[in-house]
């Protein structure tokens, strides 16, 4: 049997990685942050299979239900519209874009069989007659936040809303880092002349102001879903690049960066497989709190009406759309998408902080 051999920066490293999770365990703040980012994510991933109202976008709209209270509730008569119904979605494609109703849901105050036929009256307009044949089934539905000026599920709207936000985090800080620590690291390492290019186009980058920057790009681009990720994710990475350009000019003198040259390793291979592992807790640190500005940008643009288009659910976009009703008696309406952003940016900043004090070998 072949014994693999373990060398003493290897036992380093796994005790060090082990020291650091207790610190990051016995932090509450720390481990309370990564349990809130973790039920987001579940319900970001869930998606439609999760939501009160499992149509694209939560798009269901009833006007005479506009602006109701949390956990109101009203009587649905559903009638079936197209005796082929609906195709069914498979559960992957569901859970990504959701599923139309077979069926026609109308809000109803009240209804009586009379033989064949179902005398019905909506909330709103006049009274119909419709084929018994035709009623799916009669259902009570409960809007736990209520629903908004278009008679839109709130809940549901939030829970969606939170995918939109978590992936632009995701995403542009995917790009960020590529960048980031691709230019960086070249930096530092070459120095020079490739040190004085790079910090020239940092610190021009670094020079406009990063809203003014997003909006720039995003009016280049277009607006759109995808738009927005890629607008973020260019901007963000002059700070990650900045750190690595740093942390790598401190390590790489170091003797065992020396003998990586002595040995023939290629340029690459040095920074990727000897210095970068070696500078990843600077690396997590800046790219939790960058998460939370990505998600800050996202909400501001779309707030702006530049971000995430309509029907989409934005949190940004429901700060924005109901935020007349912060002087009435329906705040809530722009409290809650306000607060979801507060909670999931402040649980970002927490986590970084705990993975900045776990991570420090002084301390």
């Amino acid at each position: 049997m072949k014994l693999k051999r373990t060398s003493h920066a290897d036992l380093a490293g796994q005790s060090l990685d082990h020291m650091a999770w207790r610190r990051f365990r016995r932090n509450p703040l720390s481990v309370a942050s990564l349990v809130v980012i973790g039920l987001f994510a579940l319900v970001a991933i869930l998606g439609y299979l999760i939501t009160p109202d499992p149509t694209p976008n939560c798009n269901q709209q009833y006007l005479e239900l506009a602006t109701l209270k949390p956990f109101s509730g009203a009587d649905f008569l559903c009638l079936d519209e197209s005796p082929a119904g609906t195709p069914h979605r498979p559960l992957r494609r569901h859970m990504l874009h959701g599923t139309p109703l077979p069926y026609t849901a109308i809000p109803i105050a009240g209804h009586h069989a009379a033989g064949d036929s179902v005398h019905v009256t909506p909330l709103a307009g006049e009274a119909f007659t419709v084929a018994a044949e035709r009623v799916v089934k009669l259902e009570h539905r409960t809007f736990v936040l209520g629903t908004d000026a278009y008679g839109r599920d709130v809940l549901s709207m939030l829970m969606i809303g939170s995918r939109v936000s978590l992936s632009v985090g995701f995403i542009a800080l995917a790009i960020a880092l590529l960048i980031g620590i691709t230019l960086g690291a070249l930096a530092a390492y070459y120095g020079g002349w490739v040190d004085n290019v790079i910090m020239w186009i940092i610190n021009v980058v670094w020079s406009i102001p990063t809203v003014l920057l997003v909006i720039a790009i995003t009016f280049a681009l277009g607006k759109g879903f995808w738009q927005i990720f890629i607008a973020v994710g260019l901007t963000m990475w002059v700070d990650i690049a900045r750190v690595v350009r740093g942390e790598v000019f401190s390590i790489k003198e170091k003797e065992y960066i020396e003998a990586t040259r002595a040995l023939g390793y290629s340029t690459v291979r040095t920074i990727f497989r000897h210095i970068l592992p070696n500078i990843a807790g600077a690396i997590i640190v800046i790219a939790a709190s960058n998460f939370a500005s990505a998600i800050l940008l996202e909400a501001g643009l779309s707030f702006l009406g530049i971000g995430v288009q309509p029907p989409t659910p934005s949190w940004g976009m429901m700060v924005k759309d109901n935020t007349g009703y912060i002087l009435l008696d329906s705040a809530y309406l722009a409290l809650l998408p306000g607060l979801a952003i507060m909670i999931i940016v402040l649980a970002f900043m927490l986590l970084g902080n705990g993975l900045r004090d776990a991570l420090d070998i002084k301390r």
